[in-house]
C-alpha cells in the first residue's frame, strides 16, 4: 500500500475526543479534561491567524481548550497534527498552489522550534514568510 501524502493525513476524517486524565500528562494535572484535537482542528485555526501575525504553540492549545470545554489540549497530539498540516501546507506549494492559497503554518512554528528542523521546509522558509508578511 502507497504511504499516505501529508495532505491525505491532514484531510482524514477524524473526529476530536475529550478524555479526563488519571495521572498527571505534560503540563496536564490528574483529572483535567483534555482535548485531543484533529489535523482539520489544527488546520483551520491556524487560517484564522491574521497575516503579519504569528501565534505561540501555547496559545492554540488554551484557545482550543476553551472552544471545546476542556482544561487542557493534549501537547502531543497537537504537535503531531501541526507537523502534519506544515507538511501537507508545503506539498500544496511544491504541487503549485500559492502561497495566499495554503495554510499559513509559519504563523505558528517557531523557526527556532525543533519542529521547524525536522520539517522539509526547515527554518529558513519559515524566518522568510515571516519576512515576507511584516507590515
Amino acid at each position: 500500500m502507497a504511504k499516505k501524502t501529508w495532505i491525505e493525513k491532514r484531510d482524514c476524517d477524524k473526529s476530536y475526543k475529550i478524555k479526563t486524565i488519571d495521572k498527571k500528562f505534560a503540563d496536564i494535572p490528574e483529572g483535567s479534561k483534555m482535548f485531543i484535537p484533529t489535523p482539520r482542528i489544527i488546520d483551520d485555526y491556524i487560517k484564522h491567524i491574521p497575516f503579519g501575525k504569528s501565534t505561540e504553540l501555547s496559545t492554540m492549545r488554551n484557545d482550543l481548550a476553551t472552544d471545546y470545554q476542556a482544561d487542557k489540549t493534549c501537547p502531543v497530539t497537537t504537535g503531531i497534527f501541526l507537523r502534519i498540516v506544515s507538511e501537507a501546507s508545503y506539498e500544496e506549494l511544491k504541487s503549485g498552489k500559492g502561497i495566499e492559497e495554503v495554510t499559513p503554518f509559519w504563523r505558528i512554528v517557531n523557526p527556532k522550534s525543533k519542529l521547524a528542523n525536522k520539517l522539509e521546509c526547515g527554518a529558513e522558509f519559515i524566518n522568510k514568510q515571516r519576512g515576507n508578511e511584516v507590515i
